[in-house]
């Protein structure tokens, strides 16, 4: 069994790698990869051996966990935990409000103590409410020998107003008696809950953002559809002539789960298309046994094709001139639409070579932290004179804030989910993340001519082929020249090859502008020719259409398949192109260029980010003779900035031009 399962509870790499690790461990998973961006876990395990509710229960054990109920509605569950979370914000915003004027509503001549006691209730209250999840999945994954950023902050607050609440009881026993000033740092408690949910919640709605890819594709299929009765025969009956609408026939509305293959349904125009079928009747006011459907969200061709009795028809296309009957082919999960948003959805959930190292650096992450805050600690209260611990206390604290894994984390799925996302609004389906950073070294390209860079004439038997003139195999397909120029002045070097003789090879080169090509050709030339430029040190990408292709599909760098959206070639390739238009193939190498130069960047802002704060956090620039140094509502602050920059910045991608 392969699956996408929604995880429930994360919040930085450090989340994702453990929830990861945790389930590769399990007996009977094959294969895992979980991502922090969409908060799915993809995960291949043998049924006979473990079941998904044994993972829910492991998941559980270290505070996360796994929608693994098919019934539950996945955006119910994250609509309950996004409501939630915006009345946890709002909460904690009115105690940290509460908390940062308590002394003026305890009045100025309250005593210190009455102050320091009032803000400690609203502290605990912010803690039970606001942050008692912190502290729940820090314990767990404590119990398990595992940490994430709920360990950090979970450390950070408790530390901080356990300190305040002893100097509440005790601070002028402790400080008092020797003459130095104390201090509680409540306010730091609640601020740093406060940020760190704000950030949180601020990170979800620009993550949703980078989604919304998928959730266009998967607004294109109607809620309901039309189903044509007629009381003159079985369904499974149904002439040309009974497909006719007489007063006998009516038609129900009904919602599009009910759909069952063999259903006749009624589609007119403005409507879109509920399920994947053939079109038993049409007509419009430019033909009278035809009509016209707009698949361009599918195929990415603008202009409407005209649809007339025997073609196939996908869910989710749109009837731009008059109204079809058609019969209902493929339905629920098995339409083209419900097979490109469940491949979009794997690819921006799996993760690139880069990532996995990420992650494992995320994994060692938070134990680094918390030592060198506990070295920071030591070294201050070596150093720091007559306050040296409460002093060593607030800057290990500060440490513990600052050091944040969360944008290291988002640096690199958030930038490939929303390439992903883009090439499938261009009708360029990419299979996993792995494909999308491949594809921007690619220097050579071997392409096959036949339905790839041409479209053959159904009507010829080539069995007489040769004896015909080339105009007749075949039609070049459009924009075919403009791509291959397009690709050559990108760099990247066409290699053609066909199995057709030698002077209609060298005619269909000559028209695309392509100088390198072979003539006669079998499969195992293809693969021999991605051999040989592989070893002149080239990477290669293989451009077919067919089972020919297949042996030098597997062998290339990237495989990219020529695909009409009724039979998608997504097993073999690790790139689709929907339609015809093969500007794709440069658009998708300028688009590759563009998200591995995001992910390079948001990972640098993410090292230098950490770089930076952490000595400031610890007081490197006090030792320096510098009177600054950060302050834990300020740490929590920038923790809180830092990941939604990354997020913000891959969403640059999002809206900029191919």
């Amino acid at each position: 069994m392969k699956r996408n399962i929604p995880v429930v509870g994360m919040a930085c790499a450090a989340c994702a790698a453990n929830v990861e690790r945790r389930l590769r461990s399990l007996q009977g998973v094959r294969e895992v990869s979980v991502s922090l961006p969409t908060r799915m876990a993809v995960v291949e395990w043998d049924e006979h051996v473990i079941t998904p509710e044994d993972m829910k229960r492991e998941i559980n054990a270290i505070g996360f966990d796994l929608v693994v109920d098919e019934g539950q509605s996945v955006a119910e569950t994250e609509r309950r935990e996004n409501v939630l979370l915006r009345r946890k914000v709002l909460v904690s915003w009115v105690f940290a409000l509460l908390v940062m004027f308590v002394p003026m509503l305890c009045g100025h001549m309250a005593a210190k103590q009455t102050v320091n006691q009032t803000a400690m209730l609203i502290a605990l209250a912010n803690i039970l409410y606001c942050g008692r999840e912190f502290f729940i999945r820090a314990a767990r994954q404590l119990s398990h020998f595992t940490a994430s950023m709920d360990t950090l902050v979970a450390l950070s607050t408790g530390i901080t107003f356990l300190f305040s609440t002893i100097n509440t009881f005790a601070g002028d026993r402790l400080w008092g008696g020797r003459g130095i000033g104390w201090h509680t740092y409540f306010d730091a408690s609640v601020m740093i809950i406060t940020f760190v949910l704000t950030g949180r919640l601020l990170e979800q709605h620009a993550r949703r953002s980078t989604a919304s890819a998928i959730r266009q594709l998967m607004g294109m299929a109607p809620k309901t559809a039309h189903l044509y009765r007629s009381d003159k025969s079985d369904k499974s009956d149904l002439s040309d002539k009974s497909d006719k609408s007489d007063s006998s026939d009516s038609y129900e509305e009904v919602p599009i789960s009910t759909i069952q293959q063999g259903d006749v349904i009624e589609v007119s125009a403005g409507g879109r298309i509920p399920v994947d079928g053939t079109v038993r009747w049409a007509s419009s006011f430019m033909t009278a046994d035809g009509a016209y459907v707009d698949e361009s969200m599918i195929t990415g061709e603008p202009s409407p094709v005209l649809k007339q009795e025997g073609d196939g028809v996908l869910a989710g296309t749109i009837v731009s001139q008059g109204q079809l009957r058609m019969r209902a082919r493929k339905t629920g999960d098995d339409t083209a639409l419900a097979q490109i948003i469940h491949m979009v959805e794997q690819a921006q959930s799996s993760k690139a070579p880069v990532q996995r190292t990420v992650d494992r650096i995320a994994l060692n992450f938070v134990p680094a932290v918390a030592t060198f805050a506990l070295i920071t600690f030591l070294a201050w209260w070596t150093i720091g004179g007559s306050a040296a611990l409460p002093h060593a206390i607030m800057s290990a604290v500060t440490v513990l804030v600052v050091a944040c894994p969360c944008a290291l984390g988002l640096a690199t799925p958030t930038a490939l989910m929303v390439g992903i996302g883009k090439a499938a609004q261009k009708g360029i389906l990419i299979k996993d993340a792995t494909a999308l950073e491949r594809i921007e070294k690619i220097d050579a390209m071997v392409i096959d001519k036949t339905g790839t860079l041409t479209i053959p004439n159904p009507a010829i038997d080539f069995t007489k082929a040769d004896q015909l003139p080339f105009e007749e195999r075949e039609t070049l397909k459009p924009h075919a020249r403009e791509a291959m120029e397009t690709l050559q002045k990108m760099g990247v070097e066409v290699h053609m090859m066909s199995g057709d003789r030698e002077e209609a090879a060298a005619h269909w080169a000559q028209l695309t502008g392509i100088s390198h090509y072979r003539s006669r050709v079998q499969p195992q030339d293809k693969e021999d020719l991605v051999r040989l430029l592989q070893g002149e040190g080239h990477r290669v990408a293989m451009v077919g259409d067919g089972i020919n292709d297949s042996q030098a599909l597997a062998l290339a760098d990237v495989s990219i398949a020529m695909g009409k959206g009724t039979d998608v070639a997504i097993d073999v390739a690790q790139m689709t192109l929907m339609g015809d238009d093969l500007r794709r193939i440069p658009e998708a190498l300028t688009l590759s260029q563009r998200t591995v130069s995001m992910v390079r960047q948001n990972l640098f802002w993410a090292f230098i980010y950490n770089v930076v704060c952490i000595p400031l956090a610890a007081g490197v620039l006090r030792i320096a003779g510098i009177d600054f140094q950060l302050t834990p509502t300020w740490a929590s602050a920038l923790m809180a900035c830092s990941s939604l920059s990354v997020v913000l910045n891959s969403l640059r991608l999002k809206w900029s031009k191919i």
